[in-house]
């Protein structure tokens, strides 16, 4: 009597799927790989629109820092660290320290001002006729979601690369 063949183990990958170099192996569907950039094109551009609406309103840098490096974090799952290192332009660590530049920058205008440090300051120049609000504290919130962007996004790519390993 014949032994029975043990059945193949499914394979990871979907039929026809295009292979990765890096060998990665985490959420490999093809929805899922379909629609990662558009949802991170999507997160990302919420994200802005929370760091802009938070001076006056509950959001601000950390927390849109936070949804774009969620974004990437899923980008990153769904085609690999190589996809989102080309979606950024920059290193992440590079990111979280132009963010650091840009927050002193934002408490040196005070100084100069001849106030405290980080001390709010408010300038109304009119743009095409319409009067635009900029203040030190904006600047603020925008070097705190690059930091946060940055800082997280270098931390989730560590970890991903490390499971490519």
């Amino acid at each position: 009597m014949a032994k029975p063949k043990p059945a193949k183990a499914p394979a990871s990958r979907s039929a026809g799927a295009p292979k990765r170099s890096s060998g990665y192996r985490g959420m490999d569907t093809l929805i899922f790989r379909t629609m990662a950039p558009y949802l991170t094109a999507l997160m990302v551009l919420f994200s802005v629109f929370v760091l802009l609406r938070g001076h006056n309103q509950p959001g601000g840098g950390f927390i849109g820092g936070l949804i774009a490096a969620s974004a990437f974090a899923i980008l990153g799952i769904s085609n690999g660290v190589s996809a989102v290192r080309r979606a950024l332009w920059f290193d992440p660590i590079a990111i979280a320290g132009t963010g650091l530049a840009v927050s002193a920058i934002a408490g040196l205008f005070s100084l100069f001002a001849d106030v405290p440090f980080m001390t709010a300051l408010w300038a109304f120049p009119n743009i095409l006729g319409t009067e635009v609000a900029l203040s030190t504290p904006m600047l603020f919130d925008i070097g705190v979601y690059l930091v946060v962007t940055g800082a997280i996004t270098a931390i989730a790519l560590a970890l991903e690369e490390r499971e490519d390993d």
